[in-house]
């Protein structure tokens, strides 16, 4: 009868022991997926801190686009930009504090954005709004622009 309980049931100890090496598995698994976000977000910050080579004419192409499927939507504004706060020298202080000269801290493309608003739809009548979109764990995350032509 030993024998069979032996077979059948295991001890506390095995119990713990298969127990612990699963838990080891599960935090292994975990740590994969987060090295492998974590270099896809260093390739995200590496593209968008680049020039996109982008010509102006596409560029002015593609803001017409998304105006106009907007418009026709009903909208009076539109996102169009979303970007981890990286992308900012301040991480996106100064733009939630709404401080004069708070374009200067942009970077990248969502400098590009920004110049191509003032040089091409600012003239135009449109307003750039930019600011912290979300607040993982109470902390300023990614930095949305959004396109208005509303009074």
């Amino acid at each position: 009868m030993a024998t069979a309980e032996n077979d059948l049931l295991p001890t506390a100890s095995q119990c713990l022991l298969k127990s612990a090496k699963m838990e080891a598995e599960k935090i292994a698994g975990e740590n994969r997926k987060q090295k492998v976000a974590d270099a896809e977000k260093k390739a995200l910050l590496d593209r968008l801190t680049k020039p996109s080579g982008v010509s102006e004419e596409d560029r002015m192409k593609r803001a017409a686009a998304i105006i106009k499927r907007a418009v026709s939507n009903g909208l009076v504004e539109v996102e169009v930009a979303r970007f981890p706060n990286e992308l900012f020298t301040d991480r996106g202080r100064a733009i939630n504090q709404q401080e004069p000269g708070w374009e200067a801290t942009l970077t990248g493309l969502p400098k590009e954005l920004f110049q191509f608003w003032q040089v091409h739809l600012k003239p135009r009548g449109y307003r750039l709004r930019c600011e912290i979109a979300e607040w993982p764990d109470g902390r300023p995350g990614d930095i949305a622009m959004t396109l208005m032509w509303n009074k």
